[in-house]
């Protein structure tokens, strides 16, 4: 058997959680993530991670549109014309996102009257468009759901801890629930309950880029590799 061959025969029993496949996965959650290593990303995590709801409902919207997209444009790549790649890319995203707004407007309004345009604006996401053009255009179908997937998953995490941080020191809360205890409360007696004060700086897009430069500060610190010498 020649070596082509055996190459070929190789790829064909290749495992579908390869190691090869699972470092689709895992790098974009560490070595590669899309907002604190490539820098992709970051409008969304400034305006919608006030609240850990929101920050869930966005990067669960991303992963689902980052997981179909790779995989619809993994399965036409051969189809379409070089000329018109990035239209086709663009239109496949649109799609998606509208279906996705539609999803939530029916299924959870109150949260998608807060996120608004941002929806919307995930059809410029950069971390889509990229993984569309880098990799799902040169690549199978299975690798191309697992590289969505990791990104997806990598841009959501980041969102949830961002938003995790924020709502907690700014309101006392997370998801919504009480945690610290309204120190107004009572004050109509008299009587004020042990609580948390709203500090409103958390709540402020400054706050959110700080959070972000706390987690790549961390991240780079713990991973040498992430370090750029001069």
């Amino acid at each position: 058997m020649s070596e082509t061959a055996v190459v070929e025969v190789k790829k064909k029993n290749e495992a579908l959680f390869s190691k090869k496949n699972k470092r689709l996965i895992t790098d974009p959650l560490n070595d590669n993530n899309p907002i604190t290593i490539q820098v992709l990303g970051i409008c969304s995590a400034l305006a919608i991670t006030v609240q850990v709801e929101q920050a869930v409902i966005m990067g669960v919207s991303v992963l689902a549109v980052l997981i179909l997209g790779n995989l619809i444009i993994s399965l036409l790549r051969n189809l379409i014309p070089s000329r018109i790649r990035i239209i086709v890319q663009l239109v496949i995203i649109a799609f998606l996102v509208t279906l996705v707004d539609l999803a939530l407007k029916a299924y959870v309004p109150a949260v998608s009257e807060k996120l608004s345009v941002f929806v919307g604006l995930i059809i410029t996401n950069c971390i889509i468009m990229g993984r569309l053009e880098a990799f799902a255009m040169g690549n199978k179908a299975w690798p191309s759901v697992l590289d969505g997937f990791g990104n997806g998953l990598g841009y959501a995490v980041v969102l949830i801890i961002v938003a995790v941080v924020r709502e907690f020191f700014g309101s006392g809360k997370l998801y919504g629930f009480e945690l610290l205890g309204d120190p107004t409360s009572g004050a109509e007696t008299g009587l004020y309950a042990m609580g948390y004060m709203n500090n409103n700086l958390m709540i402020l897009p400054p706050m959110a880029l700080i959070v972000v430069g706390v987690i790549i500060w961390i991240q780079r610190s713990r991973n040498s590799k992430l370090i750029e010498s001069h």
